[in-house]
């Protein structure tokens, strides 16, 4: 069995594992009630989707400097993994704020510089699919993969930099959690965490494929 399907079945009980303490462990929230349960899914989509564009970027760096495929590949990989999981992280997030805010959407420092960076690594996978050569689309792609990074950063910090109505979950105050919730919270980001790393080496040999098939059809019509 490859890794990515090791990583996908170990996944499989522990989302399981997650959505109990989710759902039965963890306590109900007074003032949100049932809603506030979107929470666990939400923290650990954006979390993954920070750790997808800091691997786009490291791997932006090291293609640089090195020129080995393997780091474009793993780059591009990356990148959809993270516009997925930060769409998410946004979709939930505005059902969340619904509830909490009684607003789908409102410029929050935290949720425009969110926006900023997903339209960013779409674009990002955008040039990917330039009609580009090959090289002259790595290097272009590795360097919107650096240059995108710096608005990661900012995510993060947005609700501590800025006045925002978004709560800062790693406070000194802890987020206002007891610790039967951040139970949950770590479960989930565990089990979506080894369903994250069995998407990325399958997307990573996926790429890989695409890319030897792409050679081989150039490399015929010179033939």
């Amino acid at each position: 069995m490859s890794r990515a399907g090791i990583f996908a079945l170990a996944s499989i009980p522990a989302l399981l594992a997650s959505q109990w303490l989710i759902w039965v462990y963890a306590p109900m929230e007074q003032s949100m009630g049932m809603v506030q349960k979107i929470f666990y899914t939400h923290l650990p989509l954006a979390w993954w989707a920070m750790l997808s564009f800091f691997l786009v970027f490291a791997c932006s760096g090291l293609y640089l400097l090195r020129r080995k495929e393997v780091f474009d590949l793993l780059a591009g990989a990356a990148a959809e993994l993270g516009v997925l999981f930060s769409g998410l992280a946004l979709a939930t997030g505005s059902i969340w704020g619904r509830a909490a805010w009684n607003v789908w959407w409102t410029w929050d420092p935290r949720l425009t510089t969110t926006l900023i960076m997903w339209f960013i690594y779409a674009a990002y996978l955008v040039l990917r699919g330039a009609p580009l050569g090959g090289e002259r689309r790595a290097m272009a792609c590795a360097v919107l993969g650096i240059v995108g990074f710096l608005d990661v950063p900012l995510v993060f910090y947005s609700a501590r930099m800025w006045r925002s109505i978004h709560p800062a979950v790693l406070g000194s105050q802890g987020g206002g959690m007891e610790p039967a919730m951040w139970l949950a919270v770590l479960a989930n980001l565990g089990a979506m965490g080894l369903l994250w790393i069995a998407l990325l080496l399958l997307r990573y040999r996926q790429l890989s494929a695409l890319r030897r098939i792409e050679g081989l059809a150039a490399a015929s019509q010179w033939d």
